[in-house]
C-alpha cells in the first residue's frame, strides 16, 4: 500500500512520526515523508522512505534559531505564541500546504495520508479530493474534544463543579483563539471548493482517524473516548544522528547520574538551564547536560557538569538516576519508560499538560522557569533522597513501555487504508 505521511519541522514531532513511517515501510509498503528540508537526512537513514520536502509551504533548512518561523520564545503570552504558531503554519499558509499536497498527489496516489494534527491545510486539501486520511499527533491532543482533558495551562483533572467550569472554559477559549483566524482559513476552504465552517477546530472532523501517540496510562483518564480517537502509544525510535554515549566519569564514580535534556529546538533556555547546572554543582551528583541549540560558551560549566551537543537519550538513561527536562513530550515518555523520576520546568508548548501529569502520577515535580537555583537544588535533592518518586515512576513506566511494545498504529493505519470509503471522523 501507498502512504504518504506529511508533517513539520516542530522539534519533537518528527521523530514519533517518522517512527511510524519506519514501521509501515519494515512492512513492505510504499512510504513517502513529506516536511521541512532540516528532516531530509533523519529521513533517508531508512532506506526505504522517500523524502519530499515542502515547496510552497514553510521549508526550514535546518533546526538553527533563526529558520524557526513561529519562534514562540519571543511571545509575551502563551495566547500570543498560539497566534504565531496559527499564523505561520497552521492557518495563514494552510493554502500553501494544500497546494504542496495536491500536487504531489497528482503526481503518485496514497491509499492514505496521514499528516500532523497541525496541518490543516493538509486535511483540506485531503477533504476536497475525498482522499483517506489520518491524523498522527506525537503528543497529548490539544484539539477540546469532548470529554478529554483541557490542553493549555496545564490543569489537574476536575474534582468539583468548579474544575469542570475552568476545564469548559478553558477548551471555550482554545476554540475562541483558533477562530480569530476563521475568514482566513474559510477562505482556503473556499478556493479549494470547499464550504466554510463554523470553527477552525471543526476541520479535524474530516479526517478518518486520529491517533494520539501518547501513552493512555499516561494522558488523564476519559469517560468515554470520542469516536475514531485511538491512543497508539508514544513512537519511541531515536534518530540515528543522535551522537552515542560515553560516560567522561571513571566506572568508580558512583554518584547519582542527572540527565539534563532541555529542549532540542531553541526555546531561549539558556538562563534556566545556566540555574540547573548550578543546582546540581551544589549536590554529590553527576550532570550530563545536553544543549541542543544553546551554544557551548553561553554557559558557565562547574566541576561535576559535562556539555554535550547531544547524545543517544536511551544509552544515558540506562545509567541515569532522574532526568531534568523543559517537559517535552519525547523526552518525559523515554524518561518514565526507563522508570527515572523527573524535574520539569516548563518552558511552554504543551510542556505545562505533561508537567501536570507526572506530578499528579508522584512520578516527578515541577518549578516555573523563573525558580531559583536553591530550589532547583532542594528539588533535585527530593528525587534523590525520596524512593517514592522512583518507585512511582517505574509503576508509570511499565505501563508506558507496554503500550508503545504493543502499539497497534500500524494495524490501524493499514485497516484504514484498505477501506472503500473515507469516513468522517467525531461527526456531530
Amino acid at each position: 500500500m501507498r502512504f504518504l505521511f506529511t508533517t513539520w519541522e516542530g522539534g519533537g514531532n518528527v521523530a514519533p512520526t517518522l517512527t511510524v513511517a519506519r514501521k509501515l515501510a519494515d512492512r513492505g509498503h510504499l512510504v513517502r515523508f513529506m516536511c521541512d528540508e532540516s528532516a531530509r537526512k533523519a529521513t533517508l537513514e531508512h532506506r526505504r522512505i522517500a523524502f519530499m520536502p515542502w515547496r510552497r509551504a514553510p521549508n526550514r533548512p535546518d533546526g538553527s534559531p533563526a529558520s524557526c518561523p513561529v519562534k514562540d520564545w519571543e511571545a509575551n503570552s502563551p495566547q500570543e505564541g498560539i497566534q504565531r504558531l496559527m499564523d505561520k503554519i497552521m492557518v495563514a499558509p494552510a493554502g500553501d500546504y494544500a497546494q504542496d499536497l495536491l500536487e504531489e498527489l497528482d503526481r503518485e496516489p496514497a491509499d492514505l495520508v496521514v499528516t500532523s494534527e497541525m496541518l490543516l491545510g493538509v486535511m483540506a486539501a485531503c477533504e476536497s479530493r475525498d482522499q483517506r486520511t489520518a491524523v498522527f499527533s506525537a503528543n497529548l491532543c490539544f484539539y477540546p474534544f469532548p470529554g478529554m482533558p483541557a490542553f493549555g495551562p496545564g490543569l489537574p483533572p476536575a474534582k468539583t463543579d468548579e474544575d469542570r467550569a475552568l476545564h469548559l472554559a478553558v477548551k471555550a477559549g482554545t476554540i475562541a483563539l483558533f477562530d480569530t483566524g476563521l475568514s482566513s482559513y474559510n477562505a482556503t476552504r473556499l478556493r479549494l471548493g470547499l464550504a466554510p465552517l463554523d470553527h477552525v477546530t471543526d476541520q479535524i472532523n474530516s479526517v478518518a482517524l486520529f491517533l494520539v501517540g501518547t501513552s493512555e496510562a499516561f494522558d488523564f483518564p476519559v469517560d468515554a473516548l470520542p469516536e475514531k480517537l485511538r491512543y497508539v502509544g508514544p513512537q519511541l525510535d531515536e534518530l540515528g544522528g543522535t551522537r552515542s554515549w560515553r560516560s567522561p566519569w571513571t566506572k568508580k564514580d558512583q554518584r547519582p547520574l542527572a540527565l539534563v535534556g532541555f529542549s532540542t529546538t531553541f526555546q531561549n533556555h539558556a538562563a534556566a538551564l545556566q540555574k540547573v547546572v548550578d543546582a546540581c554543582s551544589l549536590l554529590s551528583i553527576r550532570a550530563l547536560v545536553t544543549l541542543g541549540q544553546i551554544e557551548p560558551g553561553s554557559l558557565r560549566s562547574t566541576k561535576n557538569a559535562h556539555f554535550v551537543k547531544s547524545v543517544s537519550h536511551d544509552a544515558v538513561m540506562k545509567e541515569a538516576a532522574l532526568v531534568i527536562t523543559h517537559g517535552g513530550h519525547g523526552t518525559v515518555m523515554r524518561a518514565l519508560s526507563f522508570g527515572l523520576p523527573l524535574l520539569i520546568i516548563p518552558h511552554g508548548r504543551d510542556q505545562n499538560n505533561n508537567a501536570i501529569r507526572v506530578v499528579e502520577r508522584g512520578a516527578g515535580l515541577k518549578l516555573e522557569a523563573g525558580s531559583s537555583v536553591s530550589e532547583i537544588e532542594y528539588a533535585i535533592r527530593r528525587l534523590i533522597d525520596e524512593p517514592s518518586f522512583s518507585r512511582n515512576a517505574k509503576r508509570l513506566g511499565k505501563a508506558i513501555r507496554s503500550e508503545s511494545e504493543q502499539s497497534p498504529v500500524v494495524s490501524l493505519l493499514e485497516s484504514l487504508a484498505t477501506q472503500t470509503e473515507q469516513t468522517p471522523c467525531f461527526a456531530g
